[in-house]
This record gives C-alpha cells, structure tokens and sequence, in this order.
C-alpha cells in the first residue's frame, strides 16, 4: 500500500489543499481507512482499488468517511497520471460513478473531474438565522441577490453569499459547535462566497464535520456552486472561477465548466502538486 501526499488545486504551484491518496490491490476495511486517514491528517484521503474497468473510491477525514471529495479526486487523478498513465479514468463512489481526465503539464497533474448531478434547494429562515449566529454575522451581511440554498453536488453543503470580500475575511466561528450544527443538518461544508463578477468568486468553506476548521480549496463545493448558480438561472453556460484558502496562506484557484440542463453534472479542473 502507497500512501501519496498531493496539494490540489494549486495557484502558480503552491497553495493548494493537501490531501492523502492511496493505491491498493483492494479496499481495506473502514475501520482502517479511518485509522490511515487520521494518521494522514489531511482534511481528506482517498482511497483507491482497481476493480475491472474502474477504480473502486472511497473517502475519508480525520474523522468520518464522505461519499465526494472534489480536491482528494484532483488528487487522485493527479497519482494515476504519474502512475498509470495519462488518459480518462472512471471512479465507483459509494454514491454513484465519476469520471476524470488526468494530464500531466511540465510534470504537473492537471486534472478534470466530472461532478455528480445537481441539485439545490431553498433552506428556511430559521436555519439561515441558526447559521449567522454561528459564525457571529448579522443580517445585513447577506448578499440579497443570492439567497441562502441547499447545494449538492455529491455531498450537501449550505450555501451562503456575503455582499463584501472584508466579511468573507471575518469569518470565524467555534469549531465544536459548527461540527454541531452540520452533523444536525446533514452539511458536510457551510460555503461563504462573495462574488467579484458574475465568473469569478471568492470562498472560504468551513469543515467542522470533518473535524477541520477550514478547507483551502472545496471542489464538491466548487461543482455544487456552479450547479446551483446554473441550475437557478444565475448562469447559463461557461467557466466560472473560484479563488480560495487565500486568507489560509494556501491559495488556491478552482474551475468549473457548466453547461445545460440544469442538474447535469460539472467538471471541476486544477492543478496539483506533490508534498515532499
């Protein structure tokens, strides 16, 4: 068993979020990936199996197993071009099928991965309430063009759009009573974006139900983002970008290319590069 440590999603070749990617002959058991990830202490680490035409795939934090992993899966598909070959790889997840194309620029992975579909709801008054307590915001600092909505794209996170780049610098909160609210709402991240433009954005995504404070880059985010804004007519079809993990000192620069209908998967692109 080969353990690989991999900054995905890199700015310029540095920044970028550390994630543990392993390749063996077959899955261990949960209990051990757990025990690996923990001692990887990177906010994911996936797991990998070649099972006839596709690489079974699983995830896991220091603290739970995630059915979607954006940044690990760039990860990944950045350890199969280097050591499989360049080309299109298909994931078995346990909630569905991927797909990646991985690449290799100047010895550098360069990785697409397409999404799982879509989908995204309105979330209630009171939860938005609950979540702006939490991370001590008031009111008025919602972005009023973009309401607060459930968004999945693999795994489900709560979308929140702050009106200035100095709030989304703010943003703090308590790492146990997050775990708290995300594990009682079924959120794997809480999502703050502001946006520059209508193609570019800025975000910070807490992790408190893995067990982190913080993720540098969120590529399941990253697709669930993409999608929504899609899928309730924000965007119609293109690339939009996301700048993350800036105020982390890990930058970290995400693109996601959408196109119709709405609830289509997304493919989510970064560059990667080996810890050492």
């Amino acid at each position: 068993m080969d353990i690989w440590k991999i900054a995905a999603f890199t700015e310029n070749g540095v920044g970028g979020n550390p994630a543990g990617v392993v390749l063996c002959e077959a899955l261990p058991d949960n209990k051990a990936m757990q025990e690996i990830a923990a001692e990887v202490g990177y906010s994911e680490t996936a797991f990998a199996a070649l099972d006839g035409d596709h690489w079974k795939t699983r995830y896991f934090s220091p603290e739970s197993e995630v059915p979607f992993c954006g940044h690990a899966t760039i990860a990944l598909g950045s350890v199969l071009a280097q050591q499989k070959g360049e080309g299109r790889y298909r994931l078995s997840l346990s909630n569905g099928d991927i797909e990646l194309d991985a690449r290799l620029v100047e010895g550098a992975g360069y990785v697409a991965l397409r999404s799982p579909p879509t989908r995204n709801a309105p979330v209630s008054r009171s939860l938005v309430d609950e979540a702006l307590a939490l991370f001590k915001y008031p009111h008025d600092a919602l972005d009023e063009r973009l309401p607060p909505m459930r968004m999945n794209a693999g795994n489900d996170h709560l979308f929140i759009a702050l009106k200035s780049r100095e709030l989304l610098r703010a943003m703090y909160y308590d790492l146990d009573e997050g775990r708290s609210f995300m594990l009682r709402h079924g959120f794997v991240t809480v999502a703050f974006v502001w946006r520059e433009s209508d193609k570019l954005f800025h975000a910070r995504n807490a992790f408190a139900s893995g067990g982190v404070i913080e993720d540098p880059a969120t590529g399941a985010a990253a697709a669930a983002l993409a999608g929504m804004l899609r899928d309730q007519g924000f965007l119609t079809s293109g690339q939009l970008t996301i700048l993350q993990g800036f105020d982390m000192g890990r930058p970290s620069r995400i693109l996601v290319r959408y196109a119709e209908p709405a609830g289509s998967p997304v493919w989510v692109t970064g560059s990667s590069t080996e810890i050492v």
